[in-house]
């Protein structure tokens, strides 16, 4: 115990005429200590706490400072069928964070949070609620160390911290500036970061002479224009005991910047395009955390990295280009970059016999239109990969929202003057859709989904165990989906 610590206590919303607070089993142990002390001061200092609200209370013992009781919502809600996830979860993760972010505000060094029934989901509500980018200023948060009350489900709780960490991984990468992040620095650090985590990794660090030996010419458009060197980043996972077992591949987009070429995008808020390697940052947090969870599952990370930038060198409207499965492409605005260096990237993936391809990328403003942050979008050829995906997301409140993959829109990219397809659709309408269209040229594998995490990329405060600033969203559900499918070998 050290004497400048907090404790964060669950509380569940009582019926109306129940007058007692209701405590979780740590906050009931603790109130029997302090001889009901807690309860009653709960009472006397206001209205029944709310969902994700917290009130603290000083000097109730002497190893706790001060003791933060949150609330949690309604006992044993479940899955709530309407919102697609688990309220349960959902609400232990906000009320945690909330609980956590009122000790460190008194600056304490420790703070013991209460499982409220699911380790898990506390430990991820505490490690996601204190997050915060500081990299680069002079004046930090007070650093705090959070610490499992209780020795209840510690193996559910370290769970908590992997999938919460590895999000906070991907929360950096995206956060961090472009001229930092560079497609060089992003590889080292992913490198660095799944090296310490697991033996069983294979780490290829692909330099442009091997992505045009490669042929993947459209991936090539898009970085020519920048000074900064490309890189295809190849990461492997050996995690099955059988070598030979086909591969689960992800594939994320890289694109380190997005200027939007010389199809310029306005520069009010062009600053966030520092976090247009979404895809690649989530999609590699996730296979570090698998790796550190010892997953048994083989998995490959592919990243095409670059910058999106006008020079004198840079990809023109109206150039077309080829790529590496042969097609060619009528480039008619610039700034639909994501999709011709994911379109070699897609096409490499199937080199590997792989089980199941996922590919993720802040493709479209207009997936962002269409859902906002509340889902991200999942276009995908696969029921089984589909129900995967959906029963991940339930489970770790990072949802997920499918759209179709209609012939409709691919007639509408397909339809070129002057190849076989135009990286724009022709129509303004159902731009995510054109977008997950044009992919699916580049796809021949039975199980494939394209997730659109564009609308997710960013939080200002509708997740609230978030902090305002880049999500890092949905790493917890792909790797949620990785150890589903690790489990179960027969669906895909």
């Amino acid at each position: 115990m050290h004497p400048v610590e907090g404790l964060v206590l669950g509380v569940y919303t009582t019926e109306k005429d129940e007058k007692a607070a209701q405590f979780t089993k740590a906050g009931d142990a603790f109130d029997r200590v302090v001889s009901g002390k807690l309860k009653e001061l709960l009472s006397v200092s206001g209205p029944p706490l709310k969902k994700g609200k917290a009130r603290i209370f000083h000097s109730l013992h002497q190893n706790f400072s001060s003791v933060v009781v949150v609330g949690l919502g309604k006992k044993g809600a479940g899955v709530n069928e309407q919102e697609n996830w688990n309220e349960d979860k959902e609400n232990i993760r906000a009320a945690v964070a909330a609980g956590c972010r009122q000790v460190q505000d008194l600056e304490f060094p420790y703070v013991e949070v209460d499982p409220c029934g699911d380790p898990q989901a506390a430990a991820e509500g505490a490690i996601l609620g204190l997050y915060e980018y500081d990299e680069f200023k002079q004046k930090k948060k007070p650093a705090i160390e959070v610490q499992l009350h209780g020795s209840d489900g510690v193996e559910a709780w370290q769970k908590g911290l992997s999938y919460a960490q590895g999000q906070n991984l991907a929360r950096t990468l995206m956060e961090g500036p472009a001229n930092h992040i560079t497609p060089t620095r992003f590889a080292a650090v992913i490198e660095e970061k799944l090296r310490s985590a697991s033996s069983n990794v294979t780490v290829h660090i692909r330099d442009r002479a091997w992505i045009e030996a490669q042929e993947m010419r459209s991936f090539l458009s898009v970085a020519k224009g920048s000074e900064e060197p490309p890189v295809f980043l190849e990461i492997h996972y050996h995690g099955s005991n059988d070598a030979k077992e086909a591969p689960l591949v992800f594939v994320g987009k890289g694109i380190t910047f997005d200027s939007g070429g010389i199809s310029i995008k306005p520069a009010s808020g062009m600053d966030a395009m520092r976090a247009d390697m979404g895809g690649a940052a989530t999609i590699s947090s996730a296979i570090v955390t698998a790796a550190q969870l010892k997953l048994p599952i083989n998995l490959i990370g592919l990243a095409p990295l670059c910058e999106n930038l006008p020079s004198g060198k840079a990809n023109k409207p109206g150039d077309v280009v080829k790529a590496r499965n042969g097609k060619t492409i009528q480039i008619d605005n610039t700034d639909a970059e994501g999709r011709l260096v994911l379109a070699d990237a897609l096409d490499y993936a199937h080199s590997f016999n792989p089980r199941a391809i996922i590919d993720a990328a802040t493709l479209t403003g207009a997936m962002d239109v269409a859902l906002g942050s509340a889902a991200t979008g999942v276009f995908t050829n696969s029921h089984q990969l589909w129900n995967q995906l959906f029963e991940a997301s339930i489970v770790t409140g990072d949802r997920v929202w499918r759209m179709p993959l209609y012939e409709h829109y691919t007639k509408q990219v397909t339809e070129s003057q002057l190849a076989d397809l135009n990286n724009i659709g022709k129509y303004r309408s159902g731009g995510a859709c054109t977008a997950a269209a044009f992919l699916k040229e580049f796809v021949t594998a039975p199980h494939w989904a394209h997730l659109d995490i564009a609308g997710v990329m960013e939080n200002k405060d509708e997740v609230p165990y978030l902090r305002k600033g880049m999500a890092g969203r949905p790493t917890r559900t792909l790797v949620e989906f990785a150890t589903r499918l690790s489990q179960d070998k027969k669906s895909i």
